[in-house]
């Protein structure tokens, strides 16, 4: 929310990207969605912790920011649907977007972790569009189940495997930044510029982390990419990218003081 607020100052902000894992887990539209129906009261609905971060989106929207959302490994059932109850948009993985004269190949991360067989093989099936329509076809209370017991396995499994295992494979992300300047990813929570060849940066986004909980004044930090131009180059904009030669792209450190 206080991100948004930051976003909704800027005089010229053109674009959004979520790249992912906006939410811990999303099992379909109609989490949220149901709460517009007939039979739902207007209380529950502003009661509902997704209904200011929408109003701040959606006016995000009408003051000209464009807004991508990207799946990824926790809230691949994200749909339209709910996209549109802000003006987003959803967008596939790789996405390219050119800053300056170089053109970034944008994803979730999670494709990128090859040495995690067994992950990669569960991505592979959850992304299939009959699971999906497997899953989106049960109640909502089984698909609850369902995610409780598949984060519980999860988690077991992820106490047994090694750091590197979780983490993206050298070859995948050469083969990955191929066609592309540089690469940026979320998904492992570990932020950072890496040289991923000679000539080519990998960017890795962080997760938003409460830090100094216990004390008087916690503090809320995540690593975000910004791409800035000058206001008033005459090459501004257009539909997919920052052409103009005073584009950059660079890693900033978000923080908010918790009151």
């Amino acid at each position: 929310m206080a991100l948004l607020d930051d976003c909704l100052a800027l005089p010229a902000l053109t674009r959004l990207f979520i790249l992912g894992d906006w939410f811990e887990v999303w099992l379909g539209d109609d989490m949220y969605l149901s709460l517009l129906k007939g039979k739902r009261s207007e209380d529950e609905q502003m009661a509902h912790w997704l209904t200011p971060l929408i109003a701040k989106l959606k006016q995000l929207r009408i003051n000209g920011c464009e807004i991508l959302v990207m799946h990824g490994n926790r809230d691949f059932l994200l749909g339209q649907p709910f996209c549109n109850l802000f003006g987003g948009e959803l967008i596939s993985e790789p996405y390219t977007l050119t800053v300056g004269q170089q053109n970034y190949r944008l994803e979730h991360g999670d494709a990128l972790c090859t040495d995690d067989k067994k992950y990669q093989l569960f991505r592979k099936i959850m992304r299939n569009r009959l699971t999906q329509w497997y899953l989106l076809n049960k109640s909502l209370e089984k698909r609850l189940a369902i995610a409780d017991n598949m984060r519980k396995k999860s988690q077991q499994n992820n106490a047994t495997k090694a750091a590197y295992i979780m983490d993206v494979n050298d070859e995948a992300v050469r083969q990955a930044i191929t066609d592309s300047d540089a690469l940026l990813h979320g998904h492992t929570h570990r932020p950072d510029i890496h040289q991923a060849t000679a000539d080519k940066k990998r960017y890795v986004l962080g997760d938003w982390r409460l830090l100094d909980k216990d004390t008087r004044q916690p503090k809320v930090s995540a690593v975000i990419g910004a791409v800035t131009d000058d206001e008033y180059s005459n090459d501004r904009l257009n539909s997919n990218n920052l052409s103009s030669d005073d584009a950059e792209f660079g890693l900033f450190e978000f923080e908010f003081f918790i009151r």
